[in-house]
């Protein structure tokens, strides 16, 4: 079996990378690098390096101009400052609604395009890394078991049942994602996560505070806010 990983170069999917190359070998693996207009590259820059640390093939797909009537705040047309406050701080502004950093239906487009690549590749399987803390309060609801179980059935059935998707963390919280990378020996040191692009990460957006909380909560610190 080969398997086709949905991969950013952040904490989650290099961690869900890692799973499937334990499970499959490097070999039979092959990562997925998608840009859609973020106002960086830091994490196409870390999704290289992470590929070329574990020795997998790395496909990339620019997915820019789906987003172009987007008024997302991670991407580069837009001009809205990325909240520096936690996605449940956010989320009590939102009514309900996702927080300014969702991408709409990001998690949906990515998955269907990765469809078509791992159908083409012989992959049998499609892994990313959806977790619950995403999930939770609908600030990303296309991190959730609901999505996960309907994007599954759709792509197994439109694949004349060939394909499948394995999101190993939607249950799961990032604390126990990070336990799950520490197993591993996940190089997190690679990996990026900020909604920013600076030389280090900010520390201040939803993003960046859930991961030093993961973190936390295994005793460990993460490895790119040591020395501060």
């Amino acid at each position: 079996m080969k398997a086709l990983v949905l991969f950013s170069g952040g904490l989650d999917s290099t961690t869900c990378l890692a799973l499937a190359v334990e499970k499959y070998g490097a070999e039979n693996v092959i990562a997925l690098s998608v840009f859609y207009g973020q106002k960086h590259d830091k994490e196409i820059q870390a999704a290289r390096k992470i590929a070329e640390y574990y020795g997998v093939e790395l496909k990339s797909l620019d997915l820019t101009a789906i987003f172009a009537d987007s008024d997302c705040s991670l991407l580069s047309k837009n001009d809205e400052a990325i909240p520096e406050e936690s996605y449940a701080e956010q989320l009590s502004k939102t009514g309900g609604k996702p927080v300014s950093t969702y991408v709409p239906f990001r998690n949906g487009l990515f998955l269907a395009s990765a469809a078509s690549i791992a159908l083409s590749n012989g992959c049998s399987v499609i892994y990313y890394g959806a977790h619950s803390d995403d999930a939770a309060g609908n600030a990303y609801p296309d991190c959730s078991d609901k999505f996960n179980n309907a994007m599954n059935e759709a792509i197994f059935t439109g694949s004349g049942e060939q394909l499948s998707i394995e999101a190993p963390f939607v249950s799961m919280t990032k604390a126990d994602v990070v336990k799950t990378g520490l197993r591993l020996n996940v190089p997190f040191e690679l990996t990026w996560s900020c909604y920013e692009g600076g030389d280090k990460p900010c520390g201040i957006c939803g993003t960046c505070r859930d991961r030093a909380a993961a973190f936390q909560a295994n005793g460990v610190t993460d490895p790119l806010l040591k020395g501060e």
